[in-house]
Order: structure tokens, then C-alpha cells, then sequence
């Protein structure tokens, strides 16, 4: 056999059979240009005949010419490892030597062509991006797709892996500098015993960086050196189960092709709970129990079957897999807390929010915390050496905010009451507010109204109207409120701001902040406005003025402007 000129193909892209790639393909030497470009090819290649030795010459060229057109665009290789293609081109037995040094000899100088060893073989070094390389090598076999109840033992795979073979004394040293090459993949051993020599060892390699010995970088090939390691690679032949795949692998293999894949939840304790869609209903119980499989400490997963719609804010669940006790611990922002998630409100995503409005808080300040929940806005407020007024209707949040007060330790400092919220403010608030007031300047604390109902607060706005009788104050000893709201509105913003000075009667536009809480759903926001109670709301027989509110502006206005920047950076962050 003559030495053929590097074949090339162009494999579909990932999803889109029989169909090409936008990407550039890259070049790659068949087999068959292994030999030496200065061995004499065999006789009968036509080399006898001046004509077939033209067309030979013509048909090589222009596969030459191809080849460097293909290369030349400039340099765009395929990220992807393209196979050898089988085609081949015959060579004419006095031009092809010719041709071939000149092609090797003008790639040598070109940027970014690699010529591997002396056997004269072109390659470029493929780049294959993380989501690419799980989906090809290292994903599930394809038969379980469909599968609605888990059979671990459907997962079993055999795949070729490059391997190292050393002695077993210089594995320790040599790791240190195999970080890059050696494979990365869950339950799987980096180092076994070579089966075939009890001294020595084999070291998994990444089969998307190693090839042959030349993809060993120099400082990885002067340490193989130095500890006398060839740098051979070997195959092997590696069992991988469902103990080696990742949850998202999983999933992407057993739910429907292109449909969404479910592998992030909330952690609440020993608990996972899940927000699955409608596409995913019918295989909600395997992906339970592979939640609970793939991550350490949770043994239980549920799903939300409803939305947060009545009167006690808890919601009806279905647990998925694993144990039914629903009793949990959790610790957030260095506070311990325990309930039952069946029956209360929690959700971690609001730690961040936690801290922040505990922050704004000094020592000696007054929280009123309208919808406390089980008491994350109020035990560490109540930490800070702060009175706290802590209010839930829910007899079950109640219960636990009580036991949450003993059990962090400020119980002194908290009083717990079990009311309706509009009842709370016209009650027990109303009463501290008429005492917080008429204490001297000097004496007076800052007092802060939070009200985390997002889907109704703002409702509860209307009971701070004409609520005192008393005579105003100086405006910067009125409480200040931080209400929670969700908005669909393109302005969330101004949105809110428009919804809460309607309830209030007066404009908040110049005397409010809007803070971005968080993303809840596609084109649905969860925001924090702040504000000054206006002394025009709060008490009876004052001149309203409802086109501006008289009090100071808040320090730190957040402007739609600035709103919209950080919903820029949340998402970017997400």
C-alpha cells in the first residue's frame, strides 16, 4: 500500500443528524500515512504511464490543495475529535514524495499546526466543552430512556480509557503533576492495581486530552522523565455504573429527548423538595429516589403540588421518594432552626434577604415582624439585643417560632403572638407605637415593620391609615416598613411602588427604595420597597397631600434604572 494523503469527513453535529456542523472540520492522517513519506511506493501505480502519472499528479494536488484550504480559513479547527475519514487518493510514484514534503514542510511553519513525532502525522488538539464530552463518552447507555421506575443495574457501560502504567512506589510523586491528564469522574479510581503486574499501577486518563504520548504537556513529559515513567499510553476497558453517573446524566438519559432536565431543588434539612413540571409527572419517582442517590444527607424528596394560596402560607406536598418524617433542622446565617416543613413556610433561597433587613438594624432598635414565620427575620434581629414583636397566624408556625425563640436563646427578647396580620398591626403594634412615640428624642429607638407576604402585603398596608391619634412626631421617628411583593409587571419597580402608594393614598415615588429580592419565575419577581410611614397616613385628622409625601427621602434611592442593573448582574450571576 502507498502512503495515502490525510483523509477528512465531517460528522453531524450533536442533536442534528445527517445533517452538518457549522463548525470547520479538522484534518486528521489515516492509518495509512503512518510510513515514511520517503518510502518507494510499490509498483503498479500506474507509474509506467506518462498519462495515469498526470492524473495521479493532478488528483493529488488538488487533495493537497484541499487540504490546506481546509486548514487555512484561518486556522478555525472543530472543537469537536473528528475520525479519519475513509476516503483515499492515489498517488502518482514519482510526485506524491515530492508533494508530501512540501505539504508537511509548509503546515511545519503554519501556527497552530502540530507535526507529532517523526512519523510526520498533522493534528490539532480538539477542545470539547464540558456539556459536549458528558453527553458523548461518559452518558448512560440508551436504552434506559423511558424508564419510569429506577433499575440501577440498566446503567452498566464499558468504556475504553486511556491508562499509564507505573510502579507503584512513584504514584504519589507522579499524581501531583497528572492533575490535568487524569480522568475526573465520580466513584471512579484515578489509580487501580495493574492486572497483569502485581508492581505496578495504572492511572485513568482523560480520554478527551490523551491520545497517544504526545499529549503530554513538557512539564508533565519531564517529570515521566525523571521518574523514569514511559509515557505509553495503554487502553482499558473500564465498567462504569450507576454509582459513576451524575444526577443531570441521569435524568438527560431517562427523560424524553430535548425536554427539560430537573437536577437543582431546595435543601431544607434532610429534605429535597422539587418543583417538578407537567412533562416530568411520569417519572417524578425516579427522579426522587436519584436526588436522594446523588446527594449525601438528604433521605427524603418531595414535590409541590400547589400553590402557596391559603391563609396558613404552607402548601400541600407529595413525597416522591424515601422517608415520610417531614421534622427537620436547618441552620441559617449561624441560627438553628426546626418545624415541620409540611405544615410551616421556609425557603433558603431567602437567607440573603434574612441578613440584609438584620443588618439595617442597631442595637436597641424595635422589629415588628408582622408574618414571622418560624422567626428567620426575628431571632437574629432579637440577637442584636433588639425588642422584637414576632406575629403569625399559622398555629404550627406559632408553635415552632416559640420553640425557635428557646432554642437560639432570645427568648427574652421576643414576644410571639398568634394573630391575624391586620390584627397584629391594629393591635399589639398600635399600642407600641403610641408608647414608642411619646418616649423624649433622646430616647426614642428606630422601629422597623417588616411584612414578608409577597402575594397579599401590600393589602395590609391599609391598616397603617389614620392609625394613631396622637399628635405627630418628628418624621425621623416614623416606623419605617419593608413590604414584599411580587410583581409580573415590565417595571416591576414602579409597579410596586404604584400598587403600595394606591393602597396608602399618596405617591411614594420620592420617599421609597425597591430592592430585587430575587427571580422567582420567568417574568416573575419577588421585590422588598421600604419606606417611611408619611405622619399624613398614620394619623387622624392630618392634611393629606396625595402627589408627593412630605417626610425626607430615604437615603440609597433604588431608581428603575438601578433595578435594572442589578436584575442584570443577579441573572449573570445565576
Amino acid at each position: 500500500m502507498s502512503p495515502a494523503l490525510p483523509a477528512f469527513r465531517t460528522p453531524p453535529g450533536p442533536g442534528r443528524k445527517g445533517r452538518s456542523p457549522s463548525l470547520r472540520p479538522t484534518v486528521m492522517m489515516s492509518s495509512k500515512a503512518r510510513q515514511s513519506s520517503h518510502d518507494p511506493p510499490p509498483s503498479g501505480t500506474g507509474g509506467g504511464s506518462e498519462g495515469s502519472a498526470r492524473g495521479s499528479s493532478c488528483r493529488a494536488t488538488r487533495g493537497i490543495g484541499m487540504v490546506l484550504w481546509i486548514l487555512w480559513r484561518p486556522f478555525g479547527f472543530s472543537r469537536r475529535l473528528l475520525k479519519p475519514g475513509s476516503h483515499s487518493i492515489t498517488e502518482s510514484k514519482s510526485l506524491i514524495p515530492l508533494a508530501w514534503t512540501s505539504l508537511t514542510q509548509t503546515l511545519s511553519e503554519a501556527p497552530g499546526i502540530l507535526l507529532l513525532g517523526q512519523r510526520k502525522i498533522f493534528s490539532t488538539m480538539p477542545e470539547i466543552e464540558t456539556h459536549e464530552r458528558d453527553s458523548e463518552l461518559f452518558s448512560p447507555p440508551s436504552d434506559v430512556r423511558g424508564m419510569t421506575k429506577l433499575d440501577r443495574t440498566a446503567f452498566k457501560k464499558t468504556v475504553s480509557i486511556p491508562v499509564l502504567k507505573v510502579r507503584k512506589e512513584v504514584v504519589s510523586k507522579l499524581m501531583r503533576s497528572l492533575k490535568r491528564a487524569a480522568l475526573q469522574r465520580p466513584g471512579v479510581k484515578r489509580v487501580i492495581e495493574d492486572p497483569e503486574d502485581k508492581e505496578s499501577r495504572l492511572i485513568m486518563l482523560d480520554p478527551y486530552k490523551m491520545f497517544t504520548h504526545d499529549s503530554f504537556e513538557e512539564a508533565e513529559l519531564s517529570v515521566l522523565e525523571q521518574l523514569n515513567v514511559s509515557p505509553q499510553i495503554s487502553e482499558y476497558n473500564l465498567e462504569l455504573t450507576y454509582e459513576n453517573f451524575k444526577s443531570e446524566e441521569i435524568l438527560r438519559a431517562v427523560l424524553p429527548e430535548g425536554q427539560d432536565v430537573t437536577s437543582g431543588f431546595s435543601r431544607v434539612g434532610h429534605i429535597a423538595h422539587l418543583n417538578l413540571r407537567d412533562h416530568q409527572l411520569p417519572f417524578k419517582h425516579l427522579i426522587g429516589q436519584v436526588m436522594i442517590d446523588k446527594n449525601p444527607g438528604i433521605t427524603s424528596a418531595v414535590n409541590k403540588i400547589n400553590n402557596i394560596d391559603n391563609m396558613y402560607r404552607n402548601f400541600q406536598m407529595e413525597v416522591l421518594s424515601g422517608e415520610q418524617n417531614m421534622m427537620t433542622k436547618v441552620r441559617e446565617n449561624n441560627y438553628t432552626y426546626e418545624f415541620d416543613f409540611s405544615k410551616v413556610y421556609w425557603n433558603p433561597r431567602l437567607s440573603t434577604e434574612h441578613s440584609r433587613i438584620t443588618e439595617l438594624l442597631k442595637p436597641g432598635d424595635v422589629l415588628f415582624d408582622v408574618f414571622a414565620g418560624v422567626g428567620p427575620f426575628a431571632i437574629p434581629v432579637a440577637k442584636k439585643n433588639c425588642t422584637v414583636f414576632a406575629n403569625d397566624l399559622n398555629p404550627e408556625s406559632h408553635k415552632w417560632l416559640l420553640h425557635n425563640c428557646k432554642l437560639n436563646k432570645v427568648d427574652q427578647n421576643v414576644k410571639v403572638f398568634n394573630l391575624d396580620g391586620k390584627d397584629f398591626l391594629q393591635g399589639p403594634i398600635k399600642e407600641e407605637l403610641m408608647q414608642l412615640l411619646s418616649l423624649s428624642k433622646e430616647r426614642k429607638p428606630s422601629v422597623h415593620i417588616v411584612m414578608n407576604l409577597p402575594a397579599k402585603a401590600i393589602e395590609f398596608l391599609s391598616a397603617f391609615k389614620t392609625l394613631l391619634d396622637e399628635q405627630p412626631c418628628s418624621s425621623e421617628l416614623l416606623p419605617i416598613v419593608h413590604c414584599y411583593s411580587f410583581s409580573k409587571d415590565a417595571n416591576p419597580t414602579e409597579d410596586v411602588r404604584q400598587r403600595a402608594g394606591a393602597v396608602l393614598g399618596i405617591s411614594l415615588e420620592a420617599c421609597s427604595s425597591v430592592h430585587l429580592v430575587r427571580n422567582v419565575a420567568p417574568n416573575k419577581e419577588m421585590l422588598c420597597i421600604t419606606f417611611q410611614i408619611p405622619a399624613a397616613v398614620l394619623y387622624k385628622n392630618q392634611t393629606r397631600n396625595p402627589e408627593n409625601c412630605e417626610d425626607p427621602p430615604l437615603k440609597r434611592q433604588r431608581t428603575a434604572e438601578a433595578f435594572s442593573d442589578e436584575k442584570t448582574q443577579i441573572a449573570s450571576n445565576t
